[in-house]
């Protein structure tokens, strides 16, 4: 039924990619490490095959990180490469938790939802903006070693993280130092790659649309929009299923009955982004495979 919509489907996430390489590319290089200036074509077959692992790690996606700090290592000394991974998911999830703000003013002034979900909204606004003042007003101090100094406060966690610190703390600092250093001066930086997120993040709304095209379903831009946010939010909260299984149709359904639309939608609007999603993971780990002089 999607037919020739399936081509788009396919082809924005390129885009997306594109975008999320260059915002990598840009946390990566630094002017006084000459190493770090690695080529784009190497930051984007690292981005599709990173992502591709992700897709299908269980338990918050987070499997392809590895895989890019090693592969960096190639180039770059450990902590520079950790660094570089763990700043660019940082940057990944303000994208996405700016994106879900803007999402939610939107729901409010057009959508104009009732008391309990206006409550709703502006609670989860509010928890988003204090978790980002929170990390701004940290940074300073140490983001890393404040985080880590905080999980070893929970009792079944205590000890093996106190052990972890006491034998990392050289390399956390320095992690820590490179995640001072993007924040306080490269704040360019900073700014250049939250503009790629956030650009990818809005133009994967693009997806709903043209899914929603295929199906001849009254679904604008707007409504995509706010079919994206909603999604990916529940999506994000339920973060310990593989490719997000039941969670992404639940987000779907959810958000196409909030705004009085046909539900049974989202489950063929979530099997068009499976389906999209394996054209990826196999391009991805084809990418795993090819050899290259740089990365």
């Amino acid at each position: 039924q999607t037919g020739i919509w399936f081509v788009p489907v396919i082809g924005i996430w390129l885009i997306i990619y594109i975008l999320n390489a260059l915002a990598f590319k840009e946390i990566i290089f630094e002017r006084k490490l000459p190493e770090s200036n690695l080529p784009f074509l190497s930051i984007l077959k690292l981005t599709i095959s990173g992502y591709a692992i992700n897709y299908i790690t269980p338990f918050i996606a987070l499997g392809g990180e590895p895989y890019r700090v090693m592969t960096l290592q190639k180039k770059l000394n450990t902590n520079k490469a950790t660094s570089s991974v763990l700043l660019y998911n940082i940057i990944h999830i303000f994208s996405h938790i700016i994106f879900w703000m803007v999402s939610i003013i939107c729901i409010i002034i057009v959508l104009k939802p009732g008391l309990m979900a206006l409550l709703g909204c502006i609670l989860t606004f509010l928890i988003f903006f204090f978790l980002l003042y929170w990390v701004f007003l940290k940074y300073k101090k140490g983001l890393l070693m404040i985080t880590f100094t905080m999980l070893s406060k929970i009792p079944f966690l205590r000890k093996k993280i106190g052990v972890f610190i006491e034998k990392r703390r050289e390399n956390l600092l320095e992690i820590d130092q490179h995640i001072i250093d993007l924040f306080s001066h490269r704040s360019g930086t900073f700014y250049a790659s939250m503009v790629f997120e956030f650009v990818a993040r809005a133009i994967g709304c693009l997806e709903i649309y043209f899914i929603a095209l295929a199906l001849q379903a009254p679904i604008g831009l707007f409504d995509s929009f706010v079919i994206s946010a909603g999604s990916s939010l529940f999506a994000n909260l339920i973060f310990f299923s593989p490719m997000q299984l039941g969670a992404r149709e639940g987000g779907f359904i959810l958000a196409l009955r909030s705004m009085g639309l046909n539900g049974g939608m989202g489950i063929f609007m979530s099997l068009v982004t499976r389906i999209r999603e394996l054209v990826w993971i196999f391009i991805g780990l084809i990418l795993m495979k090819t050899k290259s002089k740089h990365l």
